[in-house]
C-alpha cells in the first residue's frame, strides 16, 4: 500500500468554522502576536495568555470536522494514509484518521512550564494555579514563537517516506513546516489544495494545482488517484 502524506494548515479548518485568528492586520484577535503567542507574552501577562486559548478552546467545542476532514479519513481505504498538521484542533482526530501529528501543539493539551515532556489531557479553562502532577503550573500545550517545534523531526521523517504528498490548505509559507516538502523523495507526485494556491505549476516536479477549497478539493484529489 502506498503511503500518502497530507501537510495541513489553517485552510482545512476554516471550512469547520475555526478562526484563523489573524486579521488583515496581522493582529490575533486584537493582540500582538507577541502577546498572546510567546514565552515573553506568557511572562509578562500568563492570564491573558490563559484566557487567549481558553476562548480558543470553547469556540473549538462549537464546531465539528468538514469533508475535508472526512475525505482523508476515506484515503486510508486505498493508502497508507499518515497526516501532518500545522493545526491545533483536534479535527482531523473526531473525523476519523489514525496517524496525525501535530506540529504545533494541540488546544486539547497542557504541559508544565518546567518540563516540557510532562504533558495532560486538558479540555477545560485553564488557569494560574492549575498544575501538573509534579507541582508546576500548566501552560497550552502550543509551540510559541521563538520555540523549538519538536515534531518537526517525526515530521520529517514521515515526509521522507511519502510516495504521495498532498498540500491542503496552507501557504507553505511559515517555516519550518515550509521546509518538509525538500525532504520528499525525487519525482514524488505533490498534489497543492487551495483556493488561492501561494504556488505555481513549475514550483515543483510533479506538481498538480487543485484550486478549490479543501472539501472540494478533497472530492477531486479523490477522482485523481483512487486506484
Amino acid at each position: 500500500m502506498k503511503k500518502l502524506v497530507v501537510l495541513t494548515g489553517a485552510g482545512i479548518s476554516a471550512e469547520s468554522g475555526i478562526k484563523t485568528f489573524r486579521d488583515s492586520n496581522g493582529l490575533w484577535e486584537g493582540h500582538d502576536v507577541m502577546e498572546v503567542a510567546s514565552p515573553e507574552g506568557f511572562k509578562a501577562n500568563p492570564e491573558l495568555v490563559l484566557d487567549f486559548y481558553n476562548q480558543r478552546r470553547k469556540q473549538l467545542f462549537e464546531v465539528s470536522p468538514n469533508k475535508g476532514h472526512y475525505n482523508l479519513v476515506a484515503l486510508e481505504k486505498y493508502f497508507d494514509v499518515e497526516i501532518v498538521t500545522q493545526n491545533v484542533d483536534d479535527l482531523h482526530e473526531r473525523a476519523g484518521s489514525k496517524n496525525v501529528t501535530h506540529l504545533h501543539g494541540e488546544l486539547l493539551k497542557a504541559r508544565s512550564i518546567v518540563d516540557e515532556n510532562v504533558v495532560l489531557d486538558w479540555n477545560n479553562n485553564l488557569v494560574l494555579g492549575d498544575k501538573c502532577p509534579k507541582g508546576n503550573q500548566l501552560r497550552p500545550h502550543i509551540v510559541w514563537f521563538g520555540e523549538m517545534v519538536p515534531m518537526l523531526e517525526k515530521a520529517i521523517e514521515i515526509t521522507q517516506k511519502a510516495d504521495i504528498l498532498v498540500i491542503i490548505g496552507t501557504s507553505m509559507q511559515v517555516y519550518p513546516a515550509a521546509s518538509l516538502v525538500n525532504y520528499i523523495k525525487p519525482k514524488t507526485p505533490i498534489y497543492f489544495i487551495d483556493p488561492k494556491p501561494s504556488v505555481s505549476k513549475n514550483q515543483f516536479l510533479n506538481l498538480t494545482i487543485i484550486d478549490e477549497i479543501a472539501s472540494l478539493g478533497t472530492d477531486t484529489l479523490l477522482k485523481k488517484i483512487k486506484p
